[in-house]
C-alpha cells in the first residue's frame, strides 16, 4: 500500500498493472475459441444425441418383438407319453397280429390232421350190416378225383362186402403232417386194421401205412386222394 501512495498521479503500480493485463488477456483467450472448433463441438454433440436416438428407438423395437415362448417340461413331457402310447399300440397290434397269424396256422393243421385220421378210418372201418352208410360216409368226405373214382366203384364194393359178410375195423397207430400248403396237406398215418368175414372169422390184425391228401374246401378240409406206402 505504501508504493501505491508513493506513485505518482495518473501511473499505477505494478501489481495493478499486472492485475489488468490479466483481466484484459482473458477475454482474448474466451474469443480465440475458432468457429471449426464450435461446430466440432456442435456435431460431436448432436452425433451423441442421434446414437442416443437410436439406442432407444432399438431398445424399443426390441420391447415390441414378441418373445418366442419356450416349450414347457410338461408339454415336452406329453409330448413323449403321446409318441409311447402311440408305438406301444402298434407293437401291441403287430404282436395280436402275429398271434392271429399262429393260430389260425395251429388250427388249420389240426384240421388236416384231423380230416387225414378220419379218412383213413372212413376207409377201413366198413360192417357189412351198414355198409351203405360206411361207403356214403367215406364220399361226403371225399373230394375231386378221389370222389370220382370212388362214387364209381361205390355200388359194386357194397354188394362184395354184404355177400362175403365183411367186418373191418381200423385203429389209428400214429399221424402226422407230412407237407402242408395254404390249401392242402399230405397226412401220413399207420393203422392196424382187423377183418372178419364169413368164411374167416377170425384173422390176424394187418398194419398199413397210408398217405392221405387233404384239400380245402372252403371252410372244410376232404380227402383228395389216398395211396398206400410201404
Amino acid at each position: 500500500m505504501a508504493d501505491d501512495a508513493a506513485a505518482p498521479d495518473g501511473e499505477l503500480s505494478d501489481s495493478a498493472a499486472t492485475e489488468e493485463t490479466s483481466s484484459a488477456t482473458e477475454p482474448e483467450s474466451a474469443a480465440s475459441e475458432t468457429p471449426e472448433a464450435a461446430a466440432v463441438t456442435d456435431g460431436v454433440t448432436d452425433g451423441d444425441e442421434d446414437n442416443a436416438d437410436y439406442d432407444e428407438e432399438a431398445t424399443d423395437q426390441e420391447a415390441a418383438a414378441p418373445a418366442k415362448p419356450r416349450m414347457s417340461h410338461l408339454r415336452l413331457a406329453m409330448i413323449a407319453g403321446v409318441v409311447a402310447v402311440l408305438a406301444l399300440a402298434g407293437l401291441t397290434g403287430w404282436l395280436g397280429f402275429r398271434t392271429y397269424q399262429s393260430h389260425q396256422a395251429d388250427e388249420q393243421q389240426k384240421l388236416f390232421l384231423q380230416v387225414g385220421r378220419q379218412g383213413a378210418l372212413n376207409l377201413t372201418t366198413i360192417d357189412f350190416q351198414h355198409a351203405d352208410a360206411d361207403v356214403q360216409r367215406i364220399l361226403d368226405s371225399a373230394t375231386g378225383t378221389f370222389y370220382d373214382d370212388f362214387d364209381k366203384r361205390s355200388k359194386p364194393f357194397i354188394e362184395v362186402v354184404k355177400q362175403a359178410q365183411s367186418k373191418s375195423v381200423g385203429t389209428i397207430a400214429e399221424a402226422g403232417l407230412e407237407s402242408e400248403s395254404d390249401n392242402g396237406a399230405q397226412v401220413l398215418v399207420a393203422v392196424t386194421v382187423k377183418t372178419s368175414n364169413a368164411g374167416a372169422p377170425e384173422q390176424a390184425p394187418r398194419a398199413w401205412r397210408m398217405r392221405i391228401s387233404v384239400q380245402k374246401v372252403g371252410d372244410e378240409a376232404k380227402v383228395s386222394n389216398v395211396e398206400f406206402v410201404p
